[in-house]
């Protein structure tokens, strides 16, 4: 059984290791400076929605091998490891902001006593390790010594649980062998593939490894523009190529593009890492290129297939960045809806566990109790998050609460054919559109550029529908 201290304790990162470490048998003081979110934690509520949190959460407590704190001088002392699980938000140059970072490893060094291993669990730029060192070494207290250990986490917001306990690999970066090895023990039980390895690999192997899923998406976003012009169904692709085994079918998923904490962030402090180091990242400057453009391609099929979306009424269904959790930094639903703002429209959102935070963040757009409540009157749906609930939604009641019958599917995450049969007019990403089952009544202007799934579109429109040619095809 190790002494654990988790600095960073109810984040996203923090709360979730600190929960699975007393699982696995260790005892966990996990602090945090936010003393509401402390005292939440300490009556066994979790401030962040994940599945399986709570449970792990209250049985740590009641183990008595679970305690939270908002003072060093509570958690670390006495600690066998330190893990650093601080946030690394983007800095002005696109980079890491490592300010929490060195604040946490100079608090541990003040207080720590005897031998502590520190691990840099938080993704941070490659160096990092030698930087906490160097803090560690001027801030030590009297007797205290450190080794420095990278420790990537690879897991993911909605899964983060699940992912813990099962994980592809552990990565363990160090040029002590001994911590390295030590730190591995910790997740002897989860019986995984270690990858042991210096700390400048580690670290790279976080970034690359995001780097390289955020590829995946953005690229399978572009197949799906051109999918759109030649009349092909992305979602068809993307089975046929995830087939292939070199290449997979997780995260080649066409949609409104990713968002969160991690990849946005990841592949601009990679690109910044690449420009310090003086190599042009030209794949991962256009991996946000079009991750940006998939937004913004959402917006203009709402706005375009409308004729304008000024004094119209749009239903935004799911604000998290993705399902199964409540984080909406970043999330592509946020971007949409100010645009829709922008552009005149009233905006009508919903999401299952989301809502409070965006309550705080666009108070411009009016929170609706569920998709029914969200689809009142609305001229147009566009599903964002692809929450289970939204796929088992009841189409013909969601038909008869609208005033208008575009559906947009932001996720790819409905069936084409059931939302027609419904009597709705069904675009989705990259993919065909069949006809509605009953021709709506949706006097609208296109601009049409060559889009097949637009066409498609305007059979179901017939006459209501006029064209104004933007293209040359």
């Amino acid at each position: 059984m190790a002494q654990i201290a988790i600095i960073g304790g109810a984040g996203y990162v923090g709360l979730t290791y600190a929960v699975a470490f007393t699982e696995l048998g260790h005892e966990v003081v996990a602090l945090d400076i936010d003393p509401t979110k402390v005292s939440t934690l300490l009556a066994g509520r979790s401030p962040i929605y994940a599945p399986g949190l709570d449970e792990l959460l209250q049985r740590g407590l009641a183990s008595g091998c679970l305690r939270f704190t908002t003072e060093y001088a509570d958690a670390v002392p006495g600690a066998d490891f330190a893990f650093l699980c601080v946030g690394t938000p983007t800095a002005a140059d696109g980079g890491a902001d490592m300010t929490y970072v060195r604040a946490a490893a100079r608090s541990v060094a003040e207080h720590a006593t005897g031998h502590v291993i520190v691990v840099n669990k938080s993704t941070v730029p490659v160096g990092s390790a030698t930087l906490v060192a160097h803090i560690l070494a001027e801030h030590a207290a009297p007797g205290a010594t450190f080794a420095v250990v990278s420790n990537p986490e690879f897991v993911a917001e909605g899964v983060a649980i699940q992912d813990i306990f099962n994980p592809d690999r552990i990565v363990v970066g160090s040029d002590d062998p001994v911590a390295g090895l030590r730190v591995a023990a910790l997740y002897a039980a989860l019986n995984a593939p270690v990858v042991v390895t210096d700390p400048a690999s580690a670290e790279m192997i976080k970034y690359a490894s995001n780097a390289f899923l955020a590829t995946k998406i953005s690229f399978i976003n572009e197949v799906a523009a051109i999918c759109e012009r030649l009349g092909a169904d992305v979602t068809e692709v993307a089975r046929g190529v995830g087939l292939d085994g070199r290449i997979g079918q997780r995260f080649l998923r066409a949609g409104a593009g990713f968002g969160g904490s991690c990849f946005p962030k990841d592949v601009r402090a990679l690109g910044t890492m690449a420009r310090h180091a003086g190599v042009e990242p030209r794949v991962l400057d256009a991996v946000l290129a079009v991750n940006a453009s998939a937004r913004d391609q959402v917006v203009a099929k709402v706005i375009e297939l409308l004729g304008g979306v000024r004094g119209k009424t749009i239903a935004i269904l799911g604000l998290a960045f993705k399902p199964d959790t409540d984080d909406v930094r970043d999330a592509p639903a946020l971007d949409i809806i100010r645009r829709l703002v922008a552009a005149g429209a009233r905006v009508k959102a919903t999401d299952p566990v989301a809502m409070p935070h965006v309550a705080r963040l666009l108070p411009e757009a009016e929170l609706a109790a569920d998709a029914y409540a969200a689809a009142a009157d609305a001229d147009a749906i566009v599903l964002v998050t692809e929450w289970a609930g939204y796929r088992g939604l009841d189409l013909a009641r969601l038909a008869a609460a609208m005033r208008g019958r575009l559906v947009v599917d932001g996720r790819n995450a409905l069936s084409p054919t059931a939302v027609a049969a419904a009597g709705l007019i069904y675009v989705g990403v990259g993919r065909a559109t069949p006809a509605a089952a009953a021709a709506p009544t949706l006097p609208v202007a296109f601009t049409v550029s060559g889009l097949a799934q637009v066409d498609m579109v305007a059979l179901a429109l017939g006459d209501d529908a006029s064209f104004v040619s933007s293209g040359s095809d």
